[in-house]
């Protein structure tokens, strides 16, 4: 099993580790989570706020289930992933859904035109990028002006009474249980806990969405902070302007949900 760095968190390195767990992926999730991603795969869909016709961006969507909680909106998704094995298994499930596109790309460096997406999203997979920051200047670069950006990501939950239990969890349960399972998988998770151990707090994200030119910035607490979505629109008068807006005042936590 392929593990990667989590201080350089190389594309080739991350890509091959999800190639080898992706067959069973989804399945170890809904399991480790005890069948929470549901709960929060609605929420993102729901903060997306997609409608039929809306061109959606998926980035980091692995085998398509959150493509296809969009999808059922009547949206058309473009799913990226740089997991050949991940998309391919997409692809497999999602055959017969002609609003799911399943494409080859980097978050990094994405190949489509500017202004290109009604709204774009990510799920548990921005952290996973080597420059993560760049990331959300292509997710604003690629949505059109007025369009959205939801994130969502696990985070540091703020009461001390959930988040030492839960890192608890990460880091001796979560690797054993996905051992279980799929006994290549238990490296893999072992670098998906460090990589959620690593990543900066709800308010550190803020300030990186606003930096990277959005406004109206806002996250949301799921599951007492375990989970947060983070939300960001692209300026109106963002055509032609590319140049990341004067930061503001950071806002606070709005009210935590299931």
């Amino acid at each position: 099993m392929t593990r990667p760095d989590t201080a350089t968190k190389q594309a080739t390195d991350v890509s091959t580790m999800f190639d080898e767990v992706s067959p069973r992926y989804d399945l170890i999730n809904d399991v480790l989570t005890l069948g929470f991603d549901r709960l929060w795969r609605r929420a993102t869909t729901e903060a997306l706020g997609a409608t039929a016709g809306m061109r959606v961006l998926d980035l980091a969507a692995g085998t398509g289930t959150s493509s296809a909680s969009i999808a059922r909106r009547g949206a058309h998704v473009t799913a990226v992933d740089f997991s050949e094995g991940m998309l391919e298994e997409g692809r497999r499930r999602h055959a017969g859904d002609p609003r799911i596109e399943f494409v080859h790309g980097d978050a990094t460096e994405l190949p489509f035109p500017d202004g290109g997406f009604d709204a774009a999203t990510i799920s548990y997979g921005l952290r996973n990028v080597s420059e993560p920051r760049r990331a959300l200047a292509e997710m604003r670069r690629v949505v059109r002006p007025g369009g959205r950006i939801v994130i969502a990501e696990f985070s540091t939950p703020p009461s001390p009474l959930v988040r030492v239990p839960y890192s608890a969890y990460g880091r001796h349960v979560l690797p054993m249980i996905a051992g279980l399972i799929n006994r290549d998988a238990a490296e893999a998770y072992r670098y998906l806990n460090e990589s959620i151990e690593q990543w900066p707090a709800q308010r550190e994200l803020v300030r990186w969405v606003r930096e990277a030119g959005f406004e109206r910035v806002a996250y949301r607490n799921l599951s007492f902070g375990i989970v947060a979505l983070h939300r960001g629109f692209v300026p109106v008068d963002a055509i032609g302007d590319r140049r990341p807006p004067t930061r503001g005042e950071l806002p606070t936590a709005e009210a935590d949900a299931a």
